[in-house]
């Protein structure tokens, strides 16, 4: 009979087999009632799980991991249950869990309306108040793809089908309601307390545009109310820091059919991501690195080389020319910097030797994945490679990751997680060799100070690495920047140096970047600041503005003062209101509005006041210029604002 050993090391023995909610009931009345799912020897199970052999148990609630996943699981369900009992017609097909909620896709002849959406939700509060039992049955596989055919569901019955014959097929049902799920869910309805539906979208059947749309219904949930509620208002927030809206009030970039996943760059878009290079450029120089630049157009034969055409083929972009040569738009630098690192004799003494690139790459995402500047086919990147010896991977790792966090901390992002993302299931090269690699990154991990969170199986298919996750300012998190250790790919692509023994060794290749893709970065700094940029990254830093005619030939000379000294200023002439100027330029996010009357001109000042409605008083051209001046070079860290 089973004894049940509990989190703290107590143990329960039981003359039967015995459910994991009469454990919890034996515990206590509260836990019980608290209860969403369990943990039985690491495995997460529902509360009607039976144990029947001596296991380790922990009862999992809403304030676990775990339990939020459950809850948004179930919750899902709920939706598919609303959904068939006001359009029966409708078919469910998944409806899985996804960062900070959930979704479901339906065939249905028409699309959902908003009205439809809050319609549904109403139903689901129905429900989830009936406090429905959820039960669990298992079923053979043939006799479950009878059922969902029976009940006109033909997407349920495709994906049974394809699962193997000998696997037991588990069911989830709530009233009149039975869904394909392996599980766990909460053990009743009334448990779904705090959810809210949250959009519309379209999207094809298996995610392959050959076939047909469907309706996906976006929703999220949460423990309790508040928690609810404060996601809510971080949507409201990022919805307003969206870099799409922003680009558009701003004239940054835009985008269009004609070359999807490609931005257009406007001046002022420009000037931004030209201000990233050559701060980058900048800091990579004082670095040690040396900037290079490889082909875009490379013969296939050497991507099939370093494996990338094996392991990345379809997400490549390809072209036969009509001698039948296959080339291949480059999607990564790596093997372009490995050729420059070969092309003549290198010695051990001139390691590390760090190449730096701002490439161009290209990458095929399906069109439904876009998203603005966010996830786009055509970027730049960033992108170092450093080879060295395997004696030197400890400190240029640390080297590199002080450098990643300095250069995060000056646009802003003093919030940042780091992950060690071990060896995947596809990879290159033997095991032995990727042990070598990851215990020198974990060495040079505890070198550098730095504590991170373990990414299992998230490492490149050549190496392993760590990924730099920047949190912004409304909580989110990005993963922008990667160290990687590659003991694979020099060698594939026959890379050597001479050691100091006159024998040819094979260099370790560092992969790191920091922003990662620009145009991404640049999305993430807009939402960050919601368009307020610092003033040195600002594509107008300062707007020179008259009140009458009268202070024309000031503001013309004030401008091209400050222009000859290198700012990025502009002067408002136009016959209108200065408060209207003044309303215009905040709305444009223009950090510094200087205000000329009769008596700034007569006094030979300036009316200086920022974005943020600050009145900064009135001060000389001088006395501006050395602040403005002092506050670019001093990358934004403190601002006049301040």
């Amino acid at each position: 009979m089973p004894v049940v050993t509990l989190p703290d090391g107590s143990k329960r023995p039981f003359d039967h087999p015995v459910t994991v909610d009469e454990v919890a009931a034996g515990i206590g009345a509260g836990l019980r009632k608290a209860a969403i799912a369990a943990r039985v020897d690491g495995k997460l199970v529902d509360t009607s799980y039976t144990i029947d052999h001596d296991a380790a148990l922990a009862i999992v609630t809403d304030k676990d991991p775990d339990g939020l996943e459950v809850i948004r699981h179930s919750t899902a369900h709920l939706l598919a249950q609303a959904v068939k009992q006001l359009f029966p017609e409708a078919q469910v097909t998944i409806g899985p869990v996804i960062e900070d909620g959930f979704y479901y896709d339906f065939a249905y002849e028409r699309p959902f309306t908003p009205e439809d959406l809050a319609a549904i939700e109403a139903r689901m509060r129905e429900l989830a108040d009936a406090d429905q039992r959820v039960a669990r049955r298992v079923m053979p596989r043939d006799e479950a793809v009878a059922f969902f055919r029976g009940l006109g569901e033909r997407y349920k019955a495709e994906i049974i089908a394809g699962i193997p014959s000998n696997e037991p097929i588990s069911l989830y049902g709530q009233g009149d309601w039975v869904d394909l799920c392996r599980g766990p869910h909460v053990p009743s309805t009334g448990k779904l307390k705090a959810f809210k539906l949250t959009k519309l979208a379209g999207a094809y059947w298996r995610g392959d545009s050959r076939n047909e749309m469907l309706q996906r219904i976006y929703g999220t949930a949460w423990p309790d109310k508040k928690q609810l509620d404060a996601y809510l208002h971080r949507l409201e927030e990022a919805e307003k820091r969206d870099h799409r809206r922003i680009g558009k009030e701003l004239d940054l970039f835009h985008l269009q059919e004609e070359a999807p996943g490609a931005v257009f760059w406007h001046p002022k878009g420009w000037t931004v991501f030209q201000n990233l290079i050559e701060y980058m450029r900048e800091r990579q120089r004082a670095a040690g690195y040396q900037e290079v630049n490889a082909p875009e157009l490379m013969d296939a034969a050497l991507w099939k080389q370093s494996g990338h055409l094996e392991k990345f083929g379809e997400n490549m972009f390809l072209t036969q020319t009509p001698d039948e040569r296959l080339y291949a738009i480059k999607p990564m630098n790596c093997p372009g910097h490995i050729q420059i690192f070969k092309h003549g004799l290198r010695s051990y003494r001139e390691l590390p030797v760090r190449l730096s690139e701002f490439g161009k790459v290209h990458r095929y995402e399906p069109s439904g994945a876009l998203h603005g500047l966010m996830r786009v086919r055509a970027f730049t990147q960033d992108d170092a490679h450093i080879f060295i010896t395997e004696d030197q991977i400890t400190e240029e790792c640390v080297a590199v990751t002080r450098l990643i966090l300095d250069i995060y901390r000056d646009f802003g992002f003093e919030d940042v997680r780091i992950k060690f993302a071990d060896r995947p299931q596809k990879r290159v090269g033997a095991d032995e060799v990727w042990d070598r690699a990851e215990e020198a990154l974990k060495a040079a991990s505890k070198a550098a100070g730095i504590d991170y969170i373990l990414n299992p199986g998230e490492g490149a298919f050549y190496g392993p690495k760590l990924e730099f996750v920047l949190r912004d300012a409304i909580g989110r998190d990005w993963q922008c920047g990667t160290v990687q250790v590659d003991l694979n790919l020099p060698g594939r692509l026959g890379a050597h140096y001479i050691d100091e023994k006159s024998a040819k060794r094979t260099p370790v290749m560092l992969h790191r970047a920091i922003f990662g893709s620009l145009e991404r970065f640049f999305a993430i700094l807009l939402e960050h600041h919601a368009g307020r940029l610092p003033v040195w990254l600002a594509p107008v830093q300062g707007v020179v503005m008259s009140i009458t005619d009268r202070q024309a030939e000031y503001v013309r000379s004030i401008t091209e003062s400050l222009k000859n000294q290198q700012f990025r200023v502009e002067a408002d002439l136009r016959n209108e209101k200065v408060g209207f100027k003044i309303r215009e330029h905040t709305l444009q996010r223009v950090p510094y509005l200087l205000v000329a009357g009769d008596k700034e001109v007569a006094a030979k000042l300036l009316s200086v006041r920022t974005r943020s409605g600050k009145d900064l008083g009135t001060m000389s051209l001088e006395t501006f210029s050395e602040r403005l001046r002092g506050e670019a070079e001093s990358r934004g860290r403190r601002t006049l604002e301040d």
